[in-house]
């Protein structure tokens, strides 16, 4: 399998391979020795997509040189968003599966390759697997094949999105929003824990909506939101900071209009909760964040910010913004510059915007030429890269405590796998295991220790 994209695209392909073992089949790390190979594809903006036809297109022509008889099937969210121009667009490929299929792998490769064992022509073509307006959501006990380090895990606890974001389609992916119980995420913590997992990421497409599904039909995003009136994640890491274990849990996408006094102060008293928090926030200036149809306004945003900072001491904060959105002027890019110099973000990211077709934007006059958002985006992270170093210089000298991903390798709190910073080590460490160690240099955006 070669999985692309985000880290809940990883989940699925994880799913995916469990329910291949669960088949009675053997995963292989060689492409050649594969009788299927599985592209899961990413189409979240255009590079991705591009990155994902790419993969797709290497693959038949490795097929092709190798092993001519290898099955090649197309899943993720590409394959669910496109999959009938691309399976006539794409003949080389044998079936496409969406995201409701994910469970069903096994059974679908047993499909096609049975298919091609009595081919002939009443069933020659590509499969097509994929369902409409996708429901599936995992579960405690679905297989899977973890793809990341022993230690360290992402756990879905939450499928689809119900924002209306003008720049995104992922609710046409990936469905409405769709939490897992309580006990069936509690569950699969006990389980990851015992397992010697020692990082448990929680991601979703908006983590802070968690559980809201299920009860606020009744109430509107902008409202404040308490467990009194229903399952939260506020009341979900309660739950779980009864868990006996060393371990942290991490929140990763929590959409800003969902924040609440209750989770900020939750997560201050659980020992469990890494003191991070990822909170894509995509612009700041007020006629931006309409046009974005964000949900939120600057007001909500600066004040969030404020209460995070007092309310949970130490917190580092990770955010991500979309710079040469259509209609985007220099006043308002700017205004998004001063906010990124005075609030200093710990962490973060800048997207260019990207023209995604079905979008409410894509279709939006004052579309901006790529040369001018090049040329915002490196004034951004030039900025970013500034304030980053001051802050990692700031930390020399103390001691922190780090989880170990290699001899010489190590994370702090503040640090998501994959998209954040590392810690270099001096002397080894004991990989999968926490450890305190003193801060001595820093290295462009690495600490060294």
């Amino acid at each position: 399998m070669i999985s692309l994209g985000c880290a809940k695209n990883l989940v699925d392909a994880e799913i995916m391979l469990g329910s291949v073992l669960e088949r009675g089949m053997e995963i292989t790390s060689s492409a050649e020795d594969a009788d299927v190979l599985v592209i899961n594809t990413c189409a979240f903006i255009d590079s991705a997509k591009e990155e994902s036809i790419d993969a797709i297109l290497e693959a038949h022509q490795q097929r092709l040189h190798k092993r001519a008889n290898q099955r090649l099937i197309v899943s993720g969210c590409m394959s669910q968003r496109f999959s009938e121009e691309l399976r006539q667009q794409l003949p080389e490929v044998d079936a496409f599966i969406g995201l409701d299929q994910v469970r069903e792998l096994g059974t679908v490769v047993e499909r096609v390759l049975q298919k091609h064992r009595t081919s002939n022509a009443e069933n020659s073509g590509v499969l097509n697997f994929v369902t409409p307006r996708p429901t599936y959501i995992p579960d405690y006990d679905t297989p899977r094949f973890r793809l990341t380090p022993p230690h360290s895990a992402y756990l879905k606890i939450a499928e689809g999105c119900n924002h209306p974001c003008s720049f995104c389609v992922i609710p046409q992916m990936r469905g409405r929003h769709r939490s897992r119980t309580p006990e069936s995420v509690l569950t699969e913590i006990r389980a990851l824990v015992a397992e010697g997992v020692r990082e448990i990421n929680f991601i979703s497409q908006d983590t802070t909506y968690y559980g809201m599904d299920l009860w606020t039909e009744r109430a509107g995003p902008r409202q404040p939101v308490d467990s009194a009136r229903g399952l939260t994640l506020a009341s979900l890491l309660r739950e779980v900071e009864k868990i006996d274990g060393e371990f942290w849990i991490r929140l990763l996408y929590t959409h800003p209009a969902h924040w609440s006094d209750e989770l900020i102060a939750t997560i201050a008293e659980c020992r469990h909760v890494a003191r991070y928090i990822d909170i894509p926030l995509q612009h700041i200036d007020e006629s931006m964040l309409r046009r974005m149809r964000r949900e939120t306004s600057r007001t909500h945003v600066e004040t969030l910010i404020a209460k995070l900072r007092s309310g949970i001491p130490g917190v580092a904060l990770r955010t991500t913004f979309i710079i040469g959105f259509p209609g985007e002027t220099e006043t308002e890019f700017e205004t998004l510059l001063d906010f990124i110099e005075r609030t200093r973000f710990e962490r973060l990211g800048i997207f260019k915007y990207s023209r995604e077709e079905g979008s409410r934007a894509a279709k939006m006059p004052g579309q901006i030429p790529a040369k001018l958002k090049n040329e915002r985006h490196r004034r951004a992270m030039t900025l970013q890269q500034k304030i980053a170093h001051e802050i990692a210089a700031a930390k020399i000298g103390t001691e922190l405590k780090l989880l170990v991903d290699q001899p010489l390798v190590a994370r702090t709190e503040a640090d998501a796998p994959e998209v954040d910073t590392r810690v270099l080590l001096s002397q080894p460490g004991p990989v999968g295991e926490f450890t305190i160690r003193e801060i001595q240099g820093a290295r462009g955006y690495d600490l060294l220790a």
